[in-house]
């Protein structure tokens, strides 16, 4: 079973076979009608990319809406920008999560977290379905301030710390709550750089970030769930510092190298990506997208848990054809031996 082949990647256990998955097919639709029912069956995918940040509805709240451009074949995912609530950065110096969005009870989320999960996989048996918050540190100050007021806020490290202090608390206790749920891996995710990298000095990384990394883990790890850290943008710089915070794995895009992160990490931690770029999927030739795959074989089978997906996704514009041309290849070309 392909659920199976998803949670021995994970704990590094010999599979036939590279897992797989994929990120955002339901854009898909006439793909999906092509192949008769849900991608996620018909390409095989072992996992499937699941954070859920719970009951609290943010927009009770200030939050920046920074708006989303046209991403679905019909543009209706399209939506403007909106004032940002805060006026001074004062105010964001002064921001709390806990007290503006507020946190339900513990048991309760609890329960809440156990129920969609139980639900979620009883209708993705052929899948590891993951726990995981989206939210985190740097996302949620994101999500709250917007990139400009976020960036203003980080002229002072640190006030700026004290900020991120309050989402890592807050964030820890959706950690604590997924703890006690019967899921087997959990998906950390924050878009903490940017594709060029670090947008904040690494040593404010290392002195403010990564130490709530390894306290909100403390739970999950003692727990014996496993861990894997999700970022957009290039941080193979700081895998080092992430995976003895306790990540078990990484989910990254093709910004970062690959041959390095296979040469350090292939043997001990599960490795959710490939060469393969989306944009390459999108406005490049099979050729190209070809070279990206037989680049990546030859890494990936070096893995002792490798589960193989397109960075950072592919979009509703990569066309049916290629779609159709790029399971196939790695169909004929995923098994280990």
């Amino acid at each position: 079973m392909s659920r199976k082949i998803g949670i021995d990647c994970i704990y590094l256990r010999p599979t036939q076979r590279l897992g797989h998955t994929e990120y955002s097919m339901g854009y898909h639709t006439t793909l999906a009608r092509k192949l008769g029912g849900r991608i996620e069956d018909a390409w095989e995918f072992d996992l499937l990319w699941c954070t859920h940040d719970g009951p609290v509805d943010w927009s009770k709240g200030r939050i920046t809406d920074m708006g989303h451009a046209e991403y679905a074949a019909d543009g209706s995912d399209r939506r403007e920008a909106r004032q940002c609530p805060f006026e001074d950065v004062e105010e964001v110096y002064e921001f709390d999560p806990c007290r503006e969005y507020g946190l339900p009870g513990h048991s309760e989320l609890v329960r809440y977290y156990e129920d969609w999960y139980q639900k979620t996989q009883a209708s993705c048996p052929n899948q590891v379905v993951t726990g995981g918050y989206y939210k985190t540190v740097v996302s949620g100050a994101i999500q709250t301030f917007g990139w400009d007021m976020l960036l203003l806020a980080a002229a002072d490290h640190r006030r700026f710390a004290r900020v991120l202090e309050r989402f890592g608390r807050y964030t820890r206790f959706y950690a604590e709550a997924w703890a006690e749920t019967s899921i087997e891996a959990y998906i950390q995710h924050d878009d903490m750089v940017w594709t060029q990298g670090p947008f904040l000095h690494p040593d404010f990384y290392r002195s403010v970030i990564f130490p709530l990394y390894r306290e909100m883990w403390k739970p999950l790890k003692k727990a014996g769930k496993k861990v894997l850290f999700c970022s957009d943008g290039t941080f193979d710089m700081f895998m080092r510092d992430i995976a003895e915070c306790g990540a078990d794995g990484f989910i990254f895009e093709p910004s970062n190298n690959l041959d390095e992160i296979v040469r350090q990490f292939g043997r001990t931690h599960c490795l959710v990506g490939s060469k393969v770029d989306c944009r390459t999927m999108a406005f490049g030739r099979w050729e190209e997208v070809k070279r990206q795959m037989d680049e990546t074989f030859s890494l990936a089978r070096q893995c002792a848990g490798f589960i193989w997906a397109v960075g950072n996704h592919i979009p509703a514009n990569v066309s049916d054809d290629m779609c159709e041309r790029y399971m196939e290849y790695l169909r004929a070309n995923w098994h280990r031996n």
